[in-house]
């Protein structure tokens, strides 16, 4: 049987990579090739930049009341089609079809919906000087801007970075992870289907060496907009930087989740299994590093072993399957190989830790069980370096100042989850937390507007709500003294 070709959407029109080459995409459930992806080249770019040259001023003029109707009617044909984009992201990334209805396609609508609106209301400022002269600040889109995203939510990431840039008035050159190109494809059809303007949206696929590379180094691409791992990120700012481009970089994490003895116990419980093993533990916000008040730390160890063990590792397309397949075959080799790295270190794998071999159609998915370990020191490589997988740490801790130390004793600080009743204690703890997000008595409580990334290894800038907008834009001052 022919496999599928995924098509690169350049200029509003779905075509083929211009070296005719392919790469593999595979179905990581069953662990074979289920389509083919186009292997771009630098050509394919620079076709994409002429495209996009064409038409951005007349996108970037484009009243913003029309700007807005055809990026909300985009958000309406994704939730049109919220049932085969669901199946199509399960199938690329191998998450379970039930996250991706209730989570993954849901959001992707609305990135669009939000700042569609958001740039109905973007305002700038104005100050005045003493009563001669006023100031006040232009916002102007930057023209053309790349977009890189990463695997792991596929559609929700690259519409979270597309929809501000459209929305601000830039043309933008997108590439999606060569590993889960599936729903990108799809968006293009559906961008087509809404009226965007051709050139304004171009969507290339293939490899971050030769693709992503040459976004990056492209003088016409004046911003890049990152998510991925903190040395590609460090990769992007050592060729970007020198050559004056913005940058928003959202990289790895290592996030602590800290439980106090006084939280709501079952509500804490259920949630610590929700932010350690969403997704198979493939979201950057995952806590992965669970700290807990030694009082509590028997009962919690106890509990939380119990229900992780209750979790179901099964095909994502079947109801019930709580974990689906980790995203490739090489992934889950670097996943296992820190569960042997956590054993050597002095660890101890109260469950999991082992792949899982299904039967029937998914026998050779790439599966792994939801795993906790104890019994490591806060500073091993286990508890320092991101795994990106369903593996987390537990140990007991006694007062603040000490979990604190572990807290931020990693070079990431992208997110924190705290749990506890005392609201004093809270607002001292979210103080001093190294992260960009902290999260108090909840997990991926999200509202649009507030902005979201890192501090350290975790990032540069913010992306959401204004903060998108800002970054998306330049600004210019003018200053006008009264007669």
């Amino acid at each position: 049987m022919e496999l599928k070709k995924i098509q690169n959407y350049i200029g509003g029109k779905l075509l083929p990579p211009i070296s005719n080459n392919y790469l593999n995409n595979f179905n990581p459930a069953i662990g074979e090739v289920y389509s083919e992806i186009p292997d771009s080249s630098i050509e394919d770019v620079h076709l994409a930049i002429v495209e996009a040259q064409k038409v951005k001023d007349e996108w970037a003029n484009l009243a913003l009341e029309k700007r807005f109707l055809i990026l909300n009617t985009i958000a309406e044909k994704i939730e049109e089609r919220r049932e085969e984009l669901a199946l199509a992201e399960s199938i690329d990334n191998g998450k379970p079809i039930s996250l991706a209805m209730a989570v993954d396609i849901p959001r992707a609508a609305s990135n669009f919906r939000f700042f569609a609106t958001a740039i109905m209301h973007f305002a700038s400022e104005s100050h005045e000087m003493a009563g001669d002269a006023i100031n006040y600040t232009l916002r102007k889109p930057i023209g053309i801007v790349g977009c890189i995203s990463p695997w792991n939510l596929p559609l929700y990431l690259f519409t979270w970075k597309i929809a501000p840039a459209l929305a601000a008035g830039n043309c933008v050159i997108a590439k999606p992870s060569e590993v889960t190109p599936m729903t990108a494809y799809l968006l293009s059809e559906i961008c087509i289907e809404a009226g965007l303007p051709q050139g304004v949206l171009n969507i290339v696929h293939g490899l971050g060496s030769t693709v992503g590379e040459a976004m990056v180094r492209h003088p016409q691409i004046k911003a890049i907009s990152f998510t991925g791992g903190t040395n590609t990120g460090a990769r992007i700012a050592s060729i970007a930087a020198p050559m004056f481009k913005k940058l928003s970089l959202e990289l790895g994490g290592k996030n602590p989740n800290i439980i106090f003895a006084d939280c709501d116990y079952e509500k804490m419980l259920n949630t610590t299994i929700r932010s350690s093993f969403a997704n198979q533990g493939q979201i950057c916000l995952c806590g992965s590093r669970i700290f807990v008040e030694r009082s509590l730390y028997a009962k919690f160890k106890e509990d939380f072993v119990a229900k992780v063990k209750a979790l179901k590792v099964g095909d994502p397309l079947v109801e019930g399957s709580n974990l689906g397949a980790v995203v490739s075959e090489a992934h889950m080799q670097k996943v296992l190989s820190y569960n042997n790295l956590a054993k050597e270190e002095g660890g101890t794998i109260l469950c999991g830790g082992e792949r899982v071999q299904l039967e029937g159609r998914c026998e050779n998915g790439w599966f792994i069980s939801p795993t906790v370990i104890e019994g490591l020191s806060y500073d091993c490589r286990t508890n320092q370096e991101e795994i990106f997988g369903p593996v987390v740490t537990i140990m007991p801790f006694d007062t603040e100042e000490e979990v604190l130390k572990y807290a931020n004793s990693v070079k990431y600080g992208l997110a924190s989850t705290l749990w506890t009743a005392d609201l004093n204690r809270a607002h001292r703890m979210a103080e001093q937390i190294e992260a960009g997000i902290v999260w108090v008595n909840c997990w991926l409580h999200r509202d649009l507007r507030t902005p979201f990334g890192g501090t350290k290894a975790s990032g540069v800038g913010r992306e959401g709500g204004w903060e998108a907008l800002r970054f998306f834009t330049e600004p210019k001052n003018v200053c006008i003294q009264y007669q």
